[in-house]
């Protein structure tokens, strides 16, 4: 595939399905502590076999009820937690998750006082670092800790480009290079995020993709 069929491609990923996971959950990313650990929430929620419109909608519940920081998140009880996720009809997992996230949240409380860009600091810009310590958190296993630096590379920029192999299946359904870096040269380094989620769409719905060949012409 010829690079301006490839960058086509990539535009239109962008155009048609390339609003980030977090902004679909209503979630207003920036590098302070509410934002990133809303995020956390959401990357867990996200990991889970279940679809992605349900874990923003519960994530939403969630953070509508008032657990938008670790903090309130582990003052709410544990029927709170069950009741909100139900809103959002995260049924499935519901009682694990909400036991997990309010485990997570005190130990978010615990080790960096809320605020998880002391978890950024901790890793020192080593990305696989950055991922064992978002495992060490309950509920965040090797899925939500990429899901999390899919979107936050857009704030943590010493992790970007960050295409994990699920957005790198997608790259290879749109006929897109394979490889992190060449992805990351189809767009500007502020798309990386919007283009990783547009690319995990694709990888979950041939559907996708089929409309991604059809708005590009090629």
């Amino acid at each position: 595939m010829s690079t301006a069929t490839a960058r086509a491609r990539a535009d239109a990923l962008l155009t048609g399905h390339g609003q980030t996971y977090a902004r679909e959950a209503g979630v207003k990313l920036r590098d302070t502590p509410q934002p990133l650990y809303q995020l956390l929430v959401l990357a867990h929620l996200l990991s889970a076999r279940i679809r992605a419109s349900v874990a923003t909608d519960a994530a939403r519940a969630l953070f509508d009820d008032g657990m938008r920081t670790p903090k309130r998140m582990s003052e709410a009880t544990w029927q709170q937690r069950v009741d909100a996720l139900g809103k959002g009809h995260y049924r499935r997992y519901d009682e694990r998750t909400a036991t997990q996230l309010g485990e997570a949240a005190d130990q978010v409380l615990e080790r960096y006082g809320g605020d998880l860009r002391k978890l950024r600091e901790a890793a020192g810009g080593d990305v696989e670092e950055c991922r064992r310590l978002l495992r060490e958190l309950p509920g965040i296993g090797p899925a939500g800790a990429d899901i999390f630096l899919r979107e936050v590379q857009g704030v943590w920029p010493e992790f970007a480009p960050y295409f994990d192999a699920k957005a790198l299946q997608g790259a290879e359904r749109l006929g897109l290079p394979k490889s992190p870096g060449a992805v990351a040269r189809l767009v500007e380094e502020s798309e990386y995020p919007a283009l990783a989620a547009g690319l995990v769409r694709s990888a979950l719905d041939k559907q996708v993709a089929d409309d991604v060949t059809a708005r590009a012409g090629n």
